[in-house]
């Protein structure tokens, strides 16, 4: 899960702010300039068309209608203390989307398969950004930097044990939203936090001879 847009198909939602996407939802995000839209206004506020049409790298034109699409999903809204005649402002609405039916993927497959590709999509990039930026970063942040990879041989059951593990560790940490951003110790910063469980079903078992 993230504070934009979970692909996880089992997930609960466990606080206020939280959205599960039913088959409306899912065809409203199945677009990733959607998502990207989406995850800019969780993470930067409330911003304007022209704004955000240069940070995604698209037309004015382009974004202004991808976020009146959102508007008529009930995704993102116009933020009408900001706006004025000449300029509309968007903020978020929800503060986490969870994806988490799973007769969803076989009822919109192709909206689901287009959404999960979405966020995956949106995790590279955040990732990609990152590393782009690492040179520069604080000595702290550096080292506080991690990328790992770990192959587990597990069934279902215990996969679907190890992310709730991992759910429940994570929530022990605080979550990044303006009213804990206030209050949080000096020092503190965005970090996101980026998790993958990923079934290699293609995996010779040990053994047997790869073919």
């Amino acid at each position: 899960m993230t504070d934009d847009a979970s692909a996880r198909p089992d997930a609960p939602v466990a606080e206020e702010g939280s959205v599960v996407l039913d088959a409306k939802g899912l065809r409203a995000l199945a677009h990733p300039v959607r998502v990207r839209l989406v995850g800019l206004l969780g993470k930067h506020g409330p911003s304007t068309a022209t704004r955000l049409a240069e940070r995604l790298g698209v037309t004015s034109g382009t974004a202004s209608y991808h976020l009146r699409q959102l508007g008529a999903a009930g995704f993102v809204e116009e933020d009408t203390e900001r706006g004025n005649a000449r300029e509309r402002w968007w903020r978020s609405v929800h503060r986490t989307i969870w994806f988490n039916d799973p007769e969803l993927t076989e009822q919109e497959p192709e909206a689901a398969l287009a959404y999960q590709q979405s966020v995956a999509a949106l995790h590279t990039l955040r990732t990609q950004q990152t590393l782009n930026g690492l040179q520069t970063m604080p000595r702290a942040w550096r080292n506080a930097f991690d990328m790992s990879d770990w192959a587990l041989r597990l069934t279902p059951e215990e996969t679907t044990a190890l992310y709730e593990e991992l759910a429940g560790v994570i929530t022990r940490y605080r979550r990044d939203t303006p009213e804990t951003a206030a209050s949080a110790p000096e020092g503190a910063e965005r970090v996101g936090v980026i998790t993958h469980i990923l079934p290699e079903l293609d995996a010779p078992a040990p053994g047997t001879e790869a073919r």
